[in-house]
């Protein structure tokens, strides 16, 4: 018996309505993009293993499909964009005296447990703006994500800022080892109170300290936790983190899409080349955000240029997903005609195609079974969305 061919474990097909529809918002988006000044940018799928190496602060290797190239080099599938927009940028835009403003689109690959239930190949877009350290470069990048939502065709949704030099400063601050460090970043994310307690108990800290690391899980909510966060330490580094997020709010006031934000200064991503704000996007019924980014000044000196930048990545595959699931529809602009001829009528079945391409409708042309009736050519016809025209010697043209 023939086996079966299927796709891989984490990967599937995507064809009819739902491909049309992901390229449509594919393109959509990317003219949300260019609205800003951003330019497209294409990397390879396969990098060096070096660009996601442990040193760069992405995800950990044992997550990453790896193999080997002909000359025994290491490769790997990217698992996101950045490290990718880090090496390229360092390669050709390292003389570039104003900031740089690129944005990408592709397919990424994590090799995630099976148990985890999410799929190892994603498609995200993204956009980055390297070279501009500023507040204004933040929230630049959360005005462009929310109004990329909003063209999606999302109208409930919220994004959660977080700032990771906060968490940074107290735990220098603390002296925390390594170890320490990375249990406590964990049980703060997972807003596991009672495990960042107990954690607690096995250092020896200043009562101030230790009570800024118990209430950090419930650091989040409107602007006024940040007024809740600056009383919380005398930390000179993490009180520059609360102004640093208080003037990100006001440039979103200017850009009208404060309603949609929040904040959350116990969000603490896994990948470790962010050094300042960080930033999710959520709605409903997905689990995960379909929107992560933040700022990450000093990924690019580890190819070899230092320079600023901030950027982020949605997921296509989360954010069609959540259309489906609030029923809000992607109309597909296109119309279509399915055109079914005799043979001997081939002519002005290509005529009549032709003419309509011109208009700009999508054409099928298919020879007549004389197995098949009219009523089963119209409902083949209306399961495509097309409209029908039979030319035969037993029916008119039928126009669109």
């Amino acid at each position: 018996m023939q086996r079966e061919i299927h796709t891989p474990e984490g990967m599937r097909d995507v064809y009819g309505s739902e491909c049309r529809k992901k390229k449509l918002l594919l393109g959509r988006l990317s003219c949300v993009f260019h609205t800003f000044g951003y330019e497209d940018i294409e990397t390879p799928v396969i990098e060096y293993f070096d660009v996601f190496s442990r040193e760069v602060g992405t995800i950990p290797s044992r997550e990453l499909y790896k193999f080997f190239d002909r000359n025994g080099d290491t490769l790997a599938l990217r698992p996101d964009f950045t490290p990718s927009i880090a090496r390229a940028v360092s390669m050709y835009f390292h003389d570039a005296h104003t900031p740089i403003r690129l944005c990408c689109q592709g397919k990424t690959f994590i090799n995630r447990s099976s148990y985890q239930g999410r799929l190892d190949e994603s498609t995200q877009l993204g956009a980055e703006c390297l070279g501009d350290s500023s507040a204004a470069a933040d929230a630049e990048q959360i005005a462009l994500s929310v109004q990329a939502l909003q063209a999606a065709g999302l109208k409930e949704f919220q994004f959660s800022i977080g700032e990771i030099n906060y968490f940074k400063a107290l735990v220098d601050e603390a002296g925390l080892d390594g170890e320490r460090e990375l249990a406590l970043r964990k049980r703060i994310s997972h807003k596991n109170h009672f495990g960042v307690e107990e954690l607690l108990d096995t250092c020896r800290l200043p009562q101030k300290l230790r009570e800024a690391f118990r209430v950090f899980p419930q650091l989040f909510g409107g602007p006024e936790i940040l007024e809740r966060a600056r009383t919380m330490t005398d930390n000179p580094a993490a009180l520059a983190s609360v102004a640093r997020l208080e003037e990100i709010y006001e440039v979103l006031k200017l850009y009208g899409v404060e309603q949609y934000v929040s904040f959350d200064l116990s969000m603490l991503s896994k990948y470790r080349y962010y050094t300042g704000i960080i930033f999710q996007g959520f709605t409903y019924g997905v689990g995960e955000p379909i929107v992560k980014g933040g700022r990450y000044d000093h990924l690019l000196e580890h190819f070899g240029t230092a320079m600023p930048a901030v950027g982020f990545a949605l997921v296509m595959e989360d954010l069609l997903n959540a259309l489906d699931r609030q029923n809000i529809d992607v109309e597909l602009p296109d119309k279509k005609m399915y055109i079914v001829y005799d043979r001997d009528r081939l002519a002005d079945a290509l005529a009549l195609a032709a003419e309509k391409r011109a208009e700009g409708i999508h054409c099928s042309c298919v020879e007549r079974n004389p197995k098949l009736s009219v009523s089963e050519y119209e409902e083949m016809a209306n399961r495509k969305g097309s409209a029908l025209s039979i030319m035969h010697k037993y029916a008119e043209k039928r126009p669109l």
